[in-house]
């Protein structure tokens, strides 16, 4: 379901003097689902606590004419887990979708995916992170008791079974989510797959929709790892490829453009 429950978001955020920082608290303040901000210009750093997207608030702060990174995401209690999957498919497709497992029974989903065509589209937990043969090798539905697919608030249902995403007409899903089936850290590991169509939520009456929800071909797919909570993320350079936070800013994922060593570096739009 859809999570209107607010997260405390950690921002890398370029800033050298008050009056940046003034201009980054402008462009926050009073806006709806912004709650508490805090910001230190000594280390380019914003916290704050929000119910919108991080991909919705980092854009509130690059509206100031900045860059920002989001380095860290946790809830008001002690979170129990974070991970992230970074998608990649077909032609333009690309997105982030972040997991943080707020307690025992509630894992908040937040993610953006662009190149989507316009509409709903199929989103769920595989249960390989196998990328051998593209989303192909994903292996089905991570599905743990056996259970026939259904929607994520049905009590039958896939673990793995996220519902639908809707991308507008720009070809962008941004997207909150909380899941009481999904623990973090049984999916690190394993693998996000978004469909081509709607899921029906097994109620289509097609063949596949016990089984897959007849959401169609697979479009886009990462694999689940482990990231950074709150606090957790001091990096300011890659080790394995030299880029600093602020060039992974216009840097792809991974693949062509990604090496300092490319001078090719399309932009990542995430």
């Amino acid at each position: 379901m859809e999570s209107k429950r607010p997260t405390k978001l950690e921002f890398a955020v370029q800033m050298t003097c008050d009056s940046c920082a003034d201009k980054v608290r402008a462009a926050l303040q009073g806006k709806p689902g912004v709650e508490s901000i805090r910001i230190d210009v000594s280390k380019e750093e914003v916290l704050l606590e929000s119910s919108l997207t991080s991909a919705e608030v980092q854009a509130l702060l690059e509206s100031t004419g900045r860059r920002a990174v989001l380095k860290g995401i946790g809830g008001s209690e002690q979170d129990l887990g974070a991970a992230v999957a970074m998608l990649a498919g077909v032609g333009p497709i690309q997105g982030v979708v972040r997991f943080l497992q707020l307690n025992e029974e509630r894992c908040l989903i937040d993610g953006t995916i662009d190149g989507l065509e316009p509409g709903p589209h199929g989103l769920h937990v595989h249960a390989l992170g196998d990328l051998t043969q593209d989303c192909l090798s994903c292996g089905e539905h991570y599905n743990p008791f056996g259970r026939q697919h259904g929607g994520p608030e049905d009590s039958e249902r896939h673990v793995g079974d996220l519902g639908n995403i809707v991308a507008g007409p720009d070809g962008r899903a941004s997207f909150r989510l909380e899941d009481h089936q999904l623990k973090v850290w049984d999916v690190i590991g394993r693998s996000l797959v978004v469909d081509a169509g709607e899921d029906d939520l097994g109620r289509g009456g097609h063949p596949l929709s016990k089984q897959t929800g007849n959401s169609g071909e697979r479009l886009a797919c990462g694999i689940i790892a482990r990231s950074a909570g709150l606090f957790q993320n001091p990096k300011q350079i890659c080790a394995c490829d030299g880029v600093t936070l602020w060039e992974e800013r216009d840097r792809p994922i991974a693949g062509k453009g990604r090496s300092k060593a490319n001078t090719e570096t399309p932009a990542a739009h995430l």
